[in-house]
């Protein structure tokens, strides 16, 4: 990647920014120490000034003007630039000050005023001008050459300072550009293998734990889905290739046996009729079941989500498969308290399709005298929707297959069935959340008898999917 694409790269740019920033920051710092030296330097000369000021007024008028004139004292030698002592009307008395300075007030304040000598440029003094007792001036100027050599250090520390940092500001910048966009690049890669058709490459994750390495476990997740979703599509595929295989095959055969004998017996005819029905309508359950389940997969159903009752969904569904279960010697029925609070995010229709697809397939596999029963609890965070029956149960082994598309299991081969039911039923959980367990009604008993418990979340307000598998298996 050129120089250019790097500038060009946010990556890039934000350390560069980072290290306007700080250079910025520099210049900030160094105008405040400029102030605050500035500052610091006027209160100096204000307190020293003021002080000679005083120790001066105390004086005789004779003797003062004779030290003024004489630099009699250290700190006139050292401190005090120039001294002189004004009448009123600004004519000198005595002290090397032979003018009165341009702008200057006798108001006992510091003025900053800028002297211009006969020759060389001009230059800046602190001036304090204050009436003594017996009505004359007396004048006392500062220099502010040490004011000047402080800037001046701090003028050069500052320049010293910008070029190292600005320096390694544009390094960092560089090699955390370069990093990033390593780990961008790698990415691309993987992408590129992705789109050429290895649907089994992920994205490179690290252990930085940053939103590049939350980005890639993201899409690293969503390919897993999406792997899921083909290889499903090619099982789906597959599965319909060998289960309406047989129905289609029952049918032409029929057909061609009516041809054959249609002229010989008008009943045959009828009968070949109404199997190849049958035959057929097999087929559109199959492939309705399999477009519901595409339907419900595609997330599209979460638009209408809303408060659903569990419980209001329990009793519409005993009343509709009471008497079914009573046409068939068996008991359905409702275990433990109502609960009417107890509510979920999701589609009403959808959950009460597959709350009737769990109660359909435990009649389906309870004997006559047997006990179909649903309850509903919360415990902890999690709402659980269970139904069970007394039947011959699911094995261990099979309780992963029986969730799967078109599973007959050897024990339900004589059942009229798709296969379908509990995979439809898994869909619709996961578009609300909520995972399937599949575990034995009584342990140990015999027969264990099979119970399917449909575990929610006590609040799903956004609908997204929880990561992490849907189906739940208990020995």
């Amino acid at each position: 990647m050129s120089l250019t694409d790097h500038w060009r790269t946010s990556g890039f740019r934000f350390p560069l920014g980072v290290a306007l920033a700080v250079v910025a920051a520099l210049i900030l710092q160094f105008f405040l120490v400029y102030a605050q030296i500035s500052d610091l330097d006027y209160r100096r000369s204000e307190a020293i000034l003021l002080r000679e000021a005083a120790l001066l007024a105390a004086m005789p008028a004779a003797h003062r003007d004779y030290v003024i004139a004489r630099r009699a004292t250290d700190d006139l030698r050292v401190v005090v630039n120039t001294a002189g002592v004004f009448t009123a009307d600004h004519h000198h008395v005595a002290g090397e000050m032979k003018g009165w300075p341009a702008g200057l007030v006798a108001d006992g304040k510091i003025h900053r005023l800028v002297v211009t000598p006969e020759e060389g440029v001009p230059y800046r003094l602190d001036f304090l001008a204050e009436v003594m007792p017996d009505g004359e001036i007396l004048v006392l100027a500062r220099s502010l050459h040490l004011l000047a050599e402080h800037k001046l250090i701090l003028r050069r520390a500052s320049l010293i300072a910008a070029v190292p940092v600005l320096l390694f500001a544009l390094i960092a910048g560089f090699w955390l550009s370069r990093r990033a966009l390593g780990r961008v690049q790698a990415m691309y890669e993987a992408i590129d293998r992705i789109m050429a058709g290895d649907i089994h490459e992920r994205l490179p994750t690290g252990h930085n734990r940053d939103a590049l390495e939350g980005m890639a476990a993201s899409v690293n997740r969503m390919l897993d889905r999406l792997e899921q979703l083909m290889r499903d599509m090619r099982e789906v595929g597959n599965d319909i290739a060998h289960d309406l295989r047989t129905p289609l095959a029952r049918v032409r055969a029929g057909l061609d046996r009516a041809l054959t004998h249609s002229e010989e017996n008008g009943t045959f005819l009828r009968d070949a009729v109404d199997r190849a029905i049958l035959d057929l309508d097999q087929c559109f359950t199959v492939i309705t079941a399999l477009l519901r389940m595409a339907e419900i997969d595609n997330g599209r159903r979460r638009d209408a989500f809303g408060s659903v009752s569990l419980d209001e969904i329990i009793g519409d569904i005993l009343d509709l498969y009471e008497p079914i279960a009573e046409a068939g010697g068996i008991l359905l029925e409702r275990v433990g308290p109502e609960n009417p609070d107890l509510s979920v995010h999701g589609d009403r229709d959808l959950l009460i399709e597959a709350l009737a697809n769990l109660v359909d397939n435990a009649i389906k596999f309870t004997p006559e005298g047997g006990v179909v029963s649903v309850s509903l609890a919360r415990k902890g965070a999690q709402i659980e929707l269970k139904v069970s029956d007394t039947g011959p149960g699911i094995v261990p082994e099979e309780r992963g297959a029986v969730l799967g598309r078109f599973y007959r299991s050897d024990k339900s081969r004589h059942i009229p069935g798709s296969g379908l039911g509990l995979s439809l039923v898994v869909s619709i959980l996961r578009l609300h959340n909520a995972r399937l367990d599949v575990s034995d009604a009584v342990a140990g008993g015999d027969p264990p008898g099979a119970a399917f418990t449909a575990i929610f979340p006590v609040s799903s307000p956004s609908g997204v999917q929880t990561r992490g598998n849907s189906i739940r298996l208990q020995a």
